[in-house]
């Protein structure tokens, strides 16, 4: 569990994997260099199956690999430090994974907001079945935005030493280059039906660092390296319809940002035939989309920083 400035959070974090059925864990947390009270509340702590390591600040992947190159398990688990699970999450992946070196549990997950768990609202458009990985990515892109979040998925050891670790270069949408590479060196997706995630949503990065050139370039190269993977994994008319959405919902999330960057992206979708991905919108956006189209609505909420 890497943790940056995740004082307010990560206490609840860290109690969601106490409260956990399964009690044969090790939780290995790597400080990356926070400025407020993270080490005060982890400090906190003192169940010995939690160790908790410092390091300079060198961003997240980096506290992910250190925290993996520490870890002794055969399963593994990458987590946030904002995120929450139930209490009987960790026990329905292993059980799911069983003795497989080559499987990845998958988990349900949902959205609360501005840290009230009384929003929380199950998503209903997560895959609820076991399947191949490639078919798991597809569908996941159908149109939509894939959920790559890393806590959603347990890990075999044997797995992760096939795929690589994490990239250092990335940090904006660092997930999914991750995720997807992972998921391309397992055999299957097996989904634990009882394992919810709750995804804390309304805080995020702060807007500066959503819409930095660093940032987006991360995201670009995320996205791009991660779906490349799928093509080499299978170059059908199907993945090339999914990495073509994927990329148009990047360029929909990140316009008018880095003219440069939205200009690859639109070439590589051209290269794989187009896109029919709709500009996702709701409310006003949608009012606005309507009346201007997306790229002024774009313009628009990047004015008035919405």
């Amino acid at each position: 569990m890497p943790a940056y400035n995740a004082g307010k959070y990560i206490g609840e974090a860290v109690r969601s994997i106490l409260e956990q059925t399964y009690t044969n864990w090790e939780l290995i947390i790597i400080n990356d260099g926070s400025t407020d009270d993270t080490a005060v509340v982890l400090n906190r702590f003192t169940d010995p199956r939690i160790s908790i390591h410092q390091q300079k600040n060198s961003g997240q992947c980096a506290a992910a690999n250190k925290a993996f190159n520490l870890s002794k398990g055969r399963l593994i688990k990458f987590m946030d430090a904002d995120d929450m699970i139930t209490p009987g999450y960790i026990a329905e992946q292993v059980k799911r994974v069983g003795n497989s070196e080559d499987a990845v549990a998958s988990a349900a997950w949902g959205r609360f907001y501005n840290d009230d768990i009384g929003t929380f609202k199950l998503n209903e458009e997560f895959i609820k079945e076991d399947c191949k990985p490639i078919d798991w990515l597809v569908s996941s892109m159908d149109g939509k935005q894939a959920m790559m979040q890393c806590a959603l998925w347990l890990i075999p050891r044997a797995v992760l030493e096939k795929s690589g670790l994490w990239d250092e270069r990335l940090s904006l949408v660092n997930d999914f280059e991750f995720i997807t590479r992972v998921l391309l060196q397992a055999n299957e997706i097996r989904f634990a039906q009882n394992a919810v995630l709750y995804y804390r949503s309304g805080i995020g990065n702060s807007l500066s660092a959503l819409t930095s050139r660093r940032g987006i370039e991360s995201a670009f190269t995320s996205i791009y390296e991660g779906t490349a993977y799928m093509l080499l994994y299978e170059n059908s008319p199907r993945v090339r319809t999914a990495v073509a959405d994927c990329l148009q919902n990047f360029v929909y999330a990140y316009y008018p940002h880095y003219p440069d960057i939205m200009n690859k992206a639109q070439q590589r979708i051209n290269e794989l035939g187009g896109s029919k991905a709709r500009f996702p919108a709701g409310g006003y956006t949608k009012l606005l989309n309507q009346i201007i189209g997306w790229k002024l609505t774009q313009k628009f909420k990047a004015l008035f920083g919405r």
